[in-house]
């Protein structure tokens, strides 16, 4: 198996390289040439999104939608680089994680003093649309943890300075105001209460407070991971959010909220919320798992088989297996199954699978830079 993790890992870092960052991305479906006859109707416009989204043919090249940079994209693969640079040592590793992070420093949103990021196309869902550039906290909070990586591993102290004008950013996003903790927004410019970016927001946080060392950022963390941990329902799962028109339940979304928790109760030492993280992480591997290692979009069934569920669920359960051996058999096992089914002889990963046919369209960030952090750091653990 570590061969078939090396191998597999050689052949999408190379298609990545050889398309120079750029790709395709799901919700890029605004860029069509059609654009203009939705009228900058939010309906219409979730419609374009949508069909450009859901189709398992790649309709792109006929709507005129052309590859784009992807912030997102890069900030992990230099997270999926470093790892790389951790288990082999070869300095070209770190040469490409410092040529991403330079990137993503020159690249930062635009209108904001602080390093943030968002997309590079509109985006329209059933909360409203925001414009491309516009940078959200999931987005940010990833790339940040890919720069404290980068500060811990190459010890080079502009890192660190990256990732507290981040969490300077977050410190002035709205929040949600409780009395049971604080949620922080998904987007800069109106709250937007979602518990896997509050989470995500909340372990930059407390990461970063920990190399700076005193509480400027602690309460805050320790108040966002409040919200979301009293909020999580008794079989241990979390919502999208709290409004009824975010109430799913799905596997890659879950996966964000695992992982920040757990980083969280590491770098703090609080342990209030383990038990949180024990429920969550038991109905994780009891529900959104078959047989033979296939990751299900939702709790409740597989399909569409999405490339981020698989990376995202390769990713979470390797990073629990230093205290629960189960995990890494399964990290192993829906590992094995995306390789298998997923990857394309190029060596990008395919988008979905539906019943009966696969998406194949090769996304950038969704599908190849994160399964090959995913792959990267499940090779970190065997």
């Amino acid at each position: 198996m570590k061969n078939k993790l090396e191998n597999s890992i050689r052949k999408v870092e190379r298609w990545v390289e050889e398309n120079q960052y750029i790709g395709y991305e799901p919700f890029d479906g605004l860029l069509s040439f059609l654009r203009p006859l939705t009228f900058g109707n939010l309906f219409l416009d979730r419609i374009l999104l949508q069909i450009v989204r859901q189709s398992p043919f790649n309709l792109r090249p006929l709507l005129g939608i052309k590859p784009q940079e992807s912030t997102i994209g890069r900030g992990y693969m230099a997270w999926g680089y470093l790892t790389m640079y951790k288990i082999t040592g070869i300095k070209r590793y770190a040469d490409k994680a410092e040529a991403c992070l330079t990137w993503l420093m020159k690249n930062k949103s635009p209108g904001y003093s602080h390093y943030s990021w968002g997309k590079h196309f509109d985006f329209a869902s059933r909360g409203g649309i925001y414009r491309k550039f516009e940078p959200i906290i999931v987005w940010t909070g990833l790339i940040g943890q890919a720069f404290l990586d980068a500060y811990e591993v190459l010890e080079d102290k502009k890192y660190l300075e990256v990732a507290v004008s981040i969490c300077d950013w977050i410190m002035e996003l709205p929040r949600e105001q409780t009395d049971s903790g604080v949620c922080l927004s998904y987007l800069a410019f109106q709250q937007s209460s979602i518990h896997n970016s509050n989470m995500l927001g909340a372990v930059m946080l407390a990461r970063t407070s920990k190399r700076i060392g005193g509480s400027r950022y602690l309460e805050t963390a320790r108040e966002s991971m409040k919200y979301s941990c009293t909020r999580q329902l008794p079989n241990g799962s979390w919502y999208y959010g709290e409004s009824p028109e975010n109430h799913w339940i799905d596997n890659f979304h879950s996966g964000y909220n695992l992982d920040s928790l757990k980083s969280y109760i590491e770098c703090t030492g609080d342990t209030e919320f383990a038990e949180n993280m024990k429920r969550g992480l038991h109905f994780y591997k009891r529900h959104f798992f078959e047989e033979n290692g296939r990751p299900k979009y939702y709790q409740n069934r597989t399909y569409p088989v999405d490339s981020q569920c698989a990376s995202q669920s390769i990713q979470t359960l390797a990073n629990f297996s230093d205290h629960d051996d189960s995990s890494l058999e399964l990290s192993l096992k829906v590992a094995r199954w995306t390789i298998d089914n997923m990857q394309d002889p190029k060596g990008y990963f395919y988008y979905r699978q539906y019943p009966l046919v696969k998406a194949k369209t090769p996304m950038l960030h969704w599908g190849q830079a994160t399964t090959y952090k995913a792959l990267s750091v499940l090779l970190s653990k065997i």
